[in-house]
């Protein structure tokens, strides 16, 4: 902070391990009522250890304030505004926590028998009715757990459809250099090869683009992966085009849902002739993920891959609801147990909360809060394409870099003196120095204009003292770090200076 005396933050940076003194203990245990070694359960030598383990000899008041310290140093969503995206920093609302800390549903157990699990299963089936409404698919699986899990389950799918309707040879998945870059990984897993094609004139995929490609690999098209919005925050407005010529090659379309939260009330995919889908719960529907949580990346689809989906689904036989497992053609489990249940109760509660209205409203407030940050930073910081964004915006450093040999990395690093975490930097890839901004549908106007004020300041001291940017922070605990060092060689685990 401001002001610190350099003792304080050297003393703020000592592990803990550098802490205390030998000896000294904050526990109080009692006297051994057992033999200190019983070599009954001693078990192998070799696997004993040689002596103690090296842990910290600190008390009770140095570990409370060594953990206080390092909570203060940490940004949190509850503190300030997360412009790098609602991935993982969107605010959750707090009553989704505690439902899904409810004993009925955070003590159940995934080998519990079928007739123990009425409401978890009544709760899971809600949700997948609700998710296809909002989507406009047929079905949904819940297992995967991410988002990048949900790209490999939707292409297992395909793959096991073109296996089906004598398609072995269509190994190609279009993949255009705006999608997710998960998404040629998932291709690769999947024994599929991955087709790319470039980004249109005003940044989104030209149907022509993609006539052309599968005219030139005549029955090797799989399908296309295609993220709408796009990472550059735009919508693909050639969308029902594309899939009507994907499919008139043969092969399937998949919608990377990462950017759901773009859509919802206003657009469903299965109306537009989508195949599959998957829907990144920790995004659009409030659920922690990262350092929040286990993700969550449920697969939607439409009819020609509704028996392909993993085992077991959850199916209603009147008023009962039970497992089915009896999918002769389903490419099986794709995790243990049936979910990352946690997430499927904060996304279904938020869902019943914000019903279709709410839905849309928080659509229509992220579509806004990220064009409202467009119009007020474009003439400082240039749009990547000059039109309206959907859910994020991006821009580029070439005006800012060309004037001042200010970079991204700069600005980024001067925001933290502000108080901001930084947004995403240098993605997506096909922008040269994006900087890519999610205000999410839940910062309020003022916070935004916090958020570009610092900004216009940043660019205005970039002219005024560049150096001042350039060597930012200034008002952290560290300085810029050598990013590059630490990327090649990471300094994981502590080392007693003794070993050093």
């Amino acid at each position: 902070m401001p002001g610190k005396h350099p003792r304080a933050l050297l003393h703020e940076s000592r592990p803990i391990f550098e802490q205390g003194s030998p000896g000294r203990s904050g526990a109080s245990l009692p006297a051994l009522d057992v033999p200190a070694r019983d070599p009954a359960v001693d078990g192998p030598a070799a696997l004993r250890r040689g002596e103690a383990p090296h842990l910290p000899e600190v008390s009770e008041v140095e570990v409370t304030r060594h953990f206080t310290r390092l909570s203060r140093w940490n940004y949190a969503i509850d503190l300030g505004m997360y412009p790098l995206g609602s991935c993982t920093m969107k605010y959750n609302p707090k009553v989704n926590e505690r439902a899904a800390r409810m004993p009925g549903f955070a003590g159940l157990h995934p080998a519990q028998p079928e007739d123990t699990l009425e409401g978890a299963l009544a709760l899971m089936w809600g949700l997948e009715r609700a998710l296809c409404e909002i989507t406009g698919f047929q079905r949904a699986t819940l297992q995967p757990a991410a988002g990048a899990h949900g790209e490999l389950t939707g292409l297992m799918m395909i793959r096991a459809y073109h296996q089906d309707h004598g398609g072995k040879a269509r190994k190609k998945i279009i993949i255009p250099d705006s999608a997710h870059g998960t998404n040629p990984a998932s291709c690769t897993l999947n024994g599929f090869e991955a087709l790319g094609i470039k980004t249109g004139a005003g940044g989104v995929i030209d149907a022509s683009a993609v006539r052309a490609a599968c005219a030139a690999h005549p029955g090797a098209i799989a399908g296309i992966m295609i993220t709408n919005p796009s990472t550059l925050g735009l919508f693909e407005t050639q969308i029902a085009e594309i899939t009507e010529v994907v499919h008139a090659a043969g092969g399937l379309c998949y919608m990377d849902g990462a950017n759901l939260n773009a859509l919802m009330g206003k657009f469903r995919p299965g109306d537009a002739g989508l195949d599959v889908m998957h829907i990144n719960l920790h995004k659009t529907f409030t659920t922690p993920h990262g350092g929040g949580g286990p993700g969550a990346g449920p697969v939607a689809v439409g009819a020609a891959l509704e028996p392909y989906l993993p085992t077991p689904m959850v199916a209603r036989d009147g008023e009962r609801l039970r497992w089915d497992f009896a999918r002769p053609r389903s490419i099986g489990r794709v995790r243990a147990g049936s979910s990352n249940f946690g997430m499927l109760v904060r996304a279904y509660a938020y869902i019943r909360e914000m019903g279709g209205p709410g839905l849309t409203q928080a659509t229509e407030m992220a579509v806004l809060n990220a064009n409202y940050i467009r119009k007020k930073l474009e003439d400082v910081y240039p749009v990547a394409f000059d039109r309206p964004c959907m859910h994020e915006v991006v821009f580029s450093d070439k005006k800012l870099k060309k004037e001042t040999g200010i970079t991204t990395l700069d600005v980024a690093k001067r925001l933290m003196d502000h108080g901001f975490h930084p947004p995403t930097i240098y993605f997506p890839l096909v922008v040269p120095g994006a900087l890519m901004i999610e205000p999410t549908e839940t910062e309020p106007p003022e916070a935004l204009d916090e958020l570009c004020t610092a900004l216009r300041e940043i660019a205005a001291e970039a002219v005024t003292d560049p150096d001042k940017v350039h060597s930012a922070p200034h008002t952290t605990g560290l300085r810029r770090l050598d990013e590059t060092l630490a990327a090649r060689h990471p300094r994981l685990r502590w080392t007693p200076k003794a070993a050093e």
